[in-house]
């Protein structure tokens, strides 16, 4: 029985958001190997985590030292060198001010979730606001504050307050420099949103499945200093665009901001499950077992994630993402296709908005084709955004100007095989995908 006939019969379907029947078996560098030996470009990096690619010298001999002598399994009732240099490094490179600490989890969902309780808690305030858009994780208390179309059927925080984000493309009353937004949060915190009852703010630099949306230059540094204004605790989630993704070693830095929690996940474990919140002392510190789970702070993952962060200052993968993401953007630009409609990023951390027509309707369908045709031709990656019609790119940060180009000739005939029918609608009938 073929790999994927096997996975239908044993996976749950609660942990699946498929697009088409890729089934691996192995990877290397920014390819990954499917069943059959078929080799394919990899432009998500699993969503992202995989931000070194795959089977990276680095992390290999860094998980093989952690296992030849292992230090326990936990941080709950023992400390480990491993998590304590790992926390060590995350509060050397991450910006802020006063005592902080670190807490140590599993994925972005966790460590998003404890960043919502913990500032709740520590501040005795119980609204917290976010964007419409937002995907803060797939947690129970992640989702609560999150504002994604993808979980419309989830009961939302009491206290969640949803603005909208500011999308030059598509801009919130006409307005493209998010003034309009600003001016809306300050009504809210001066009326019906008292600021003094809210705790935090919850803030992607780029909205990922959002969209691939980048903020207007200078909204979020205004934004910052409104929270400031209310003694609000800006919470900056850096899981997909952080850690050198963005040309910089936080998204963040491209704002000018300094937020008061920054949350890790994804790329910070290399593919493996690690996950980390750094923030003041008196928030991460307020309370003894107040968010924990017995591998947390795990020395395999701690020591993975380590590797991870060496690896980036010492090859400038934040310098690298720069370069090759640009020359990525300028390529896809280039392809001059009337189906795409903007071309927007960071580094790689890339959006291809598609759309039907001059009035910018959205072409999900199209999207859905234009990946499964990608696959077919040879490369991975997926689509976001609340319509669904945003193709993301965030490939390893180790990929080469030479991957970069091929890459997006991919995507070029992709989109266009797609445009012309030549994708069977039958072959996406149970590829649901967002």
């Amino acid at each position: 029985m073929a790999l994927y006939d096997r996975d239908r019969a044993v996976i749950s379907g609660l942990e699946k958001l498929r697009f088409f029947p890729v089934a691996l078996v192995g990877g290397e560098g920014a390819h990954l190997i499917e069943e059959g030996g078929r080799r394919l470009l990899d432009l998500s990096a699993g969503w992202g985590a995989a931000s070194l690619g795959y089977a990276h010298p680095a992390i290999r001999e860094a998980v093989a030292g952690a296992l030849s002598s292992q230090a326990g399994a936990t941080l709950l009732s023992t400390t480990n060198a491993p998590a304590v240099a790992l926390a060590e490094t995350l509060l050397e490179i991450t910006p802020g001010e006063g005592e902080r600490r670190v807490w140590l989890g599993h994925s972005g969902s966790d460590a998003n979730e404890t960043a919502m309780r913990a500032v709740r808690a520590a501040t005795g305030r119980e609204r917290i606001m976010a964007f419409h858009g937002a995907y803060h994780g797939g947690t129970q208390g992640s989702m609560e504050i999150s504002g994604h179309s993808a979980q419309e059927g989830v009961t939302k925080s009491a206290g969640l307050t949803l603005v909208p984000y500011p999308d030059p493309y598509r801009p919130y009353e006409g307005d493209a420099t998010g003034e309009a937004i600003l001016a809306h949060v300050r009504a809210l915190l001066e009326g019906e949103v008292p600021g003094r009852e809210v705790a935090a703010f919850f803030i992607e630099p780029i909205q990922a499945d959002g969209g691939l949306i980048v903020p207007p230059e200078g909204f979020l540094r205004k934004l910052a200093a409104l929270c400031a204004e209310f003694g609000i605790l800006t919470v900056c989630d850096e899981v997909k665009v952080g850690l050198a993704r963005t040309g910089m070693m936080h998204c963040f830095e491209h704002e000018g901001i300094a937020p008061d929690l920054v949350v890790f996940g994804k790329g910070l474990g290399g593919g493996l499950p690690v996950s980390a919140v750094v923030g003041p002392a008196r928030v991460l510190d307020f309370a003894q077992s107040f968010s924990m789970q017995t591998l947390h702070g795990n020395p395999v993952c701690a020591s993975a994630a380590k590797a991870v962060l060496d690896t980036m200052r010492r090859e400038a993968l934040a310098d690298h993402a720069r370069d090759v993401g640009a020359a990525m953007m300028e390529g896809l630009r280039a392809l001059d296709l009337d189906r795409i409609g903007d071309v927007r990023g960071r580094g790689l951390a890339i959006g291809v908005e598609l759309i039907e027509d001059a009035q910018k309707t959205p072409a999900a369908n199209l999207a859905r084709k234009t990946v499964y045709r990608a696959w077919e031709l040879g490369a991975v990656f997926y689509y976001v955004g609340m319509s669904s019609n945003v193709l993301e790119l965030t490939p390893p940060l180790t990929l080469s100007e030479a991957e970069a180009r091929e890459g997006v000739e991919i995507i070029g005939q992709a989109i266009r095989d797609a445009a012309e029918g030549r994708v069977d609608d039958a072959k996406l009938a149970e590829f649901a995908g967002w």
